[in-house]
């Protein structure tokens, strides 16, 4: 019998290159705007109107409940413990999250991460600049919606007749300093990038003090200042930095040649040699010709002369278009395409002595971001031709009505397949939403998927039989948004993780949740699921090599996100290193 998992192992190889080649030449919109204008929008909506909603609670059944009741007590203190020297500080704290500083300080933040570099950073300084903005859009959506009277005490500053919630000089100090500070903290190499990040996240914190004890804002403003401006953040740091869904391009003339990078001193081994014959394998409803322009300029920069491009079909999604390119003598496969084409492909090459190089242009590209390739497929192929060859492992799965075959990051039953199935049965949602859309469809099938019962072998001990919402087993852990629903999952210990969810109540799903935030499991001995003493816990962590389920009832299954044919059978086994992959050099 297995035992469960403890600890957190290390990830496979990959942090985000420091830079990386962007496609060059082209004037088309970059791939993705569309899709991060509908995402900023959507959530920029949601943000305002919680913000709006918080305020009015504050102002109306809320007024009267602590903290609200102390606010004015706060605002006296800072009053009686001013000094001429206080107020001198206080007025340049203040004025670094004035109007006039923030848009100066990003203005000129934007135009030195364009100039300054070799390579201008587009999507850095398209950060920025969204962050400031969408924050002072929804400042001025929650001044007009909340009327909030200042606070009663001597102010020691004019102020225009807007709303004292919440705080803009906070909120917009919140947007360029804590901006600039993810920046400093993803961009710098130096061992002093945490000190100055710090540095800049301490700044609105000291504007919203500065705020507090001039006399202009409630301590529940200078807060809504601070959750503006982070949410403001978070939106559009998802939307351009962390899922790369914007590719840029630079301006004419700034792409790097094999010439220019081997002038720099960065030449990878075999640029300007043919480094051999390069197939790639694409699906042209994520990959359009401007990604295929771009992944063949990198392609030709590090040596691999006139790649071959395929697509896949709905008939053939990619395993034999993989098989067909290894028959021809390539000695590197590109999949470019979502989990479902890099499942075909890589069940395909199991075994095969040729790499393969991921680039993510799908949905959910859940092995990508567990490798720590960068979601921006220019930069994930870029990274991937300048790191090594790594065995990584795959699962190997059949069942009643699913053939055997293999999957690269997840596969289960129950509540999360149910989940997958609602959110691909409406294609322009997915298409718009990405994988919002399977947020949005866990709602609706959360209390219409019942309990099922099933019967649970694993590593050939005697099968242990139980209830369960939801039935998972990962090859890797991490989902979208960072949650690690399988935290000691990796994708090169030779063994797969299974969790069985099965929260009873509003207590149970409670301390399932919190139990999946944290990331962390709590170790059980195998005897003690051997004896059943673990089905009243929520969440339950196993790692095995071979799992046999059966249930009671047919259930919803999915593999690698994509639904399959519901059935009551699932014999599950790790295939330890079947894949050989191109990956980012560890440490990079």
């Amino acid at each position: 019998m297995p035992t469960a998992v403890s600890g957190r192992p290390a990830e496979l190889p990959g942090e985000r290159p420091a830079g990386g080649l962007t496609a060059a030449g082209s004037r088309t919109a970059p791939r993705g705007v569309g899709w991060s204008v509908r995402w900023i929008a959507a959530l920029a909506i949601c943000q305002a109107a919680l913000m709006v909603g918080i305020g009015l609670l504050i102002t109306g059944p809320a007024h009267h409940l602590w903290p609200m009741t102390v606010e004015d007590h706060v605002d006296s203190g800072f009053q009686r413990i001013r000094t001429h020297s206080l107020t001198t500080v206080s007025w340049f704290a203040s004025e670094a999250g004035n109007t006039g500083t923030v848009i100066a300080v990003t203005l000129l933040s934007c135009l030195g991460l364009l100039w300054i570099p070799r390579l201008p950073m587009w999507r850095q300084a398209a950060f920025l600049a969204l962050a400031v903005s969408l924050q002072s859009l929804v400042f001025l959506v929650i001044t007009t919606a909340v009327d909030r009277h200042r606070p009663e005490v001597h102010r020691l500053d004019g102020s225009l007749p807007t709303s004292s919630y919440t705080s803009g000089h906070t909120g917009a100090a919140t947007a360029i300093y804590g901006g600039l500070a993810v920046l400093a903290l993803s961009r710098l190499r130096s061992p002093w990038r945490r000190v100055v990040a710090g540095a800049l996240f301490l700044i609105p914190i000291v504007v919203g003090l500065a705020r507090l004890y001039r006399g202009m804002h409630h301590p529940t403003d200078v807060v809504g200042g601070l959750v503006n401006g982070g949410l403001s953040l978070w939106i559009v740091g998802r939307a351009v930095l962390t899922d790369g869904f914007v590719t840029a391009p630079p301006a004419s003339g700034s792409a790097k040649t094999a010439e220019t990078i081997k002038a720099a001193g960065t030449v990878p081994e075999g640029l300007g040699q043919r480094a051999g014959h390069a197939a790639v394998i694409f699906n042209p409803t994520v990959t359009d010709q401007t990604d295929r322009d771009a992944i063949r300029e990198v392609l030709e920069q590090h040596g691999y002369g006139t790649p071959v491009f395929t697509e896949t079909t709905a008939d053939d999604p990619g395993a034999g278009q993989s098989m067909e390119a290894v028959r021809n003598g390539a000695t590197l496969v590109v999949v470019c395409g979502g989990d479902g084409t890099l499942r075909a492909a890589a069940t395909a090459m199991a075994g095969s002595a040729v790499p393969l190089a991921l680039v993510p242009c799908g949905t959910g590209n859940l092995l990508a971001r567990n490798l720590g390739l960068p979601l921006s497929p220019v930069d994930a192929l870029d990274a991937a031709l300048r790191g090594a060859v790594h065995r990584v492992d795959l699962g190997r799965i059949e069942g009643d009505g699913l053939p055997a075959t293999h999957f690269a990051a997840m596969c289960g039953a129950g509540l999360d397949a149910a989940m997958l199935q609602r959110a691909n049965a409406n294609d322009r949602t997915k298409a718009s939403l990405g994988w919002l859309a399977y947020v949005l469809a866990l709602p609706r099938v959360w209390l219409r998927t019942p309990r099922m019962s099933v019967n649970v072998r694993l590593d050939g001990a005697p099968a242990h039989r139980r209830t369960a919402r939801m039935v998972l087993v990962g090859n890797v852990g991490a989902v979208q948004g960072g949650m690690r629903l399988l935290p000691d999952a990796r994708p090169d210990d030779g063994r797969l993780d299974l969790l069985i969810l099965d929260p009873r109540g509003l207590g149970g799903w409670i301390s399932a949740f919190w139990t999946l935030l944290r990331g962390t499991v709590s170790p059980q001995p195998s005897t003690d699921a051997r004896a059943g003493r673990d089905d009243s816990a929520p969440v339950a962590f196993f790692t095995f090599r071979r799992a046999e389920f059966t249930f009671d009832d047919d259930q919803p299954r999915e593999l690698d996100g994509d639904p399959i044919a519901r059935g009551r059978r699932l014999t599950i086994e790790a295939a330890p290193g079947a894949l050989k992959m191109l990956l980012p050099a560890r440490g990079k």
